[in-house]
Formats: C-alpha cells, sequence, structure tokens
C-alpha cells in the first residue's frame, strides 16, 4: 500500500443505489467509483452490483421510487455479486490506488454511510479510513453561499460535463459527479495562483 503521508491525494467519486434508508435492514444494490488524481485524470473505475443481504427487505418508498426508473433498476440487478467478496475487491482496488484515497459523494452523508457500513461488516478493513469530501459542501464554501443554495440547479454550467446525464446508474452518476468535482477543484486551485 503506498505510504499515505508522502503520495498525492486520490479522489474517490463513488455512487451507491440502495433499496432502503440505511444498511442492515436494507441493502446496497450496486457500488461504483472512479478515481482521479489531483491533476483530474481518471485513474481508473470499480463497478459491482451486490446481492442483497440475508433477511434484509426493500422499503417500501424505495419499491415506489425504483418503479419511476425500469432501466436503471435493470442495470444494478445484473451479474450480482455476494457482499463479502464484492467488498474485499473493492477494499483491494482502493488499497491499490498510487496514494491515499479520499471518498468523494453527493451526498457524501449517505454514500459513505453505505460504503464503510459494507466495507466494516465485510472485510474489517477501512482503506479510505473517516476521508470522505462532500461536492455539496465543497461548492458552498467555494461559491460562500449558503448550504441551501449550493445544489447543483444553483451551480454555474462550466462545472458540468454535458454529456454525463444522472441516470441513477451507480458508475454513470460517479463518473458524472467526479468531473463535476474535478472542474470544481482546477478552478479552485486556479483562483488561488
Amino acid at each position: 500500500m503506498p505510504d499515505s503521508k508522502t503520495n498525492p491525494e486520490i479522489y474517490v467519486s463513488t455512487d451507491i443505489e440502495a433499496d432502503g434508508p440505511i444498511p442492515g435492514p436494507h441493502s446496497m444494490l450496486s457500488l461504483a467509483s472512479v478515481a482521479y488524481d489531483p491533476e483530474g485524470n481518471e485513474l481508473g473505475s470499480f463497478s459491482v452490483n451486490l446481492e442483497t443481504l440475508e433477511g434484509a427487505e426493500a422499503h417500501p418508498r424505495m419499491v415506489e421510487w425504483w418503479a419511476q426508473f425500469p432501466e436503471a433498476w435493470d442495470a444494478c440487478r445484473k451479474d450480482l455479486v455476494a457482499p463479502e467478496p464484492a467488498m474485499q475487491a473493492y477494499a483491494d482496488w482502493i488499497e491499490a490506488l498510487p496514494g491515499r484515497a479520499v471518498f468523494v459523494g453527493w451526498p457524501a452523508g449517505w454514500d459513505f454511510m453505505w460504503v464503510y457500513w459494507y466495507l466494516m461488516r465485510f472485510t474489517g478493513r477501512r482503506p479510505f479510513h473517516e476521508n470522505a469530501l462532500d461536492i455539496r459542501t465543497y461548492a458552498m464554501a467555494l461559491r460562500r453561499l449558503e448550504y441551501r443554495k449550493s445544489g447543483k440547479s444553483y451551480l454555474p454550467k462550466r462545472w458540468f460535463s454535458e454529456q454525463r446525464p444522472h441516470t441513477h446508474v451507480a458508475l454513470d452518476d460517479a463518473r458524472e459527479q467526479g468531473e463535476l468535482f474535478m472542474h470544481m477543484l482546477r478552478e479552485n486551485r486556479r483562483d488561488e495562483t
């Protein structure tokens, strides 16, 4: 594993899809991450669809929500992998990145909760430690606005990649938000010089 004190931060944009509000009673359905170096170059990606947890069930509101997105639902129910080997492979992938992995999400509080719970439950490993960066909070600080005025509809169009729609397919959404974050990070660094 790289020395986290001397190697660069690697930004790991992550998106999950789930069938309920919390892990345990409900299941993470899919997990995807895209890793970026500090210059914004994509280093690689990881994506997996997971089998549901034994004894867990879908929350009725999430069943209704998923009914609106049948293509995304079908995408996250293909090629299912049991949680333990899926999370072991994910932890291995993160730990092989050439620097200190920083979890990046929108909202990080949601996605990180699921990923951390599954990592601890099925691997006992903490490849992110507790490093989770929330893109909306970063936007709030960058724009010096209230949190409620930092949602995607308030952000400048130049930060978005036109070719990346939000599809509710984990890998698509991880890449979309990763590119958004890297545009914000580059602009913030330009403003510092």
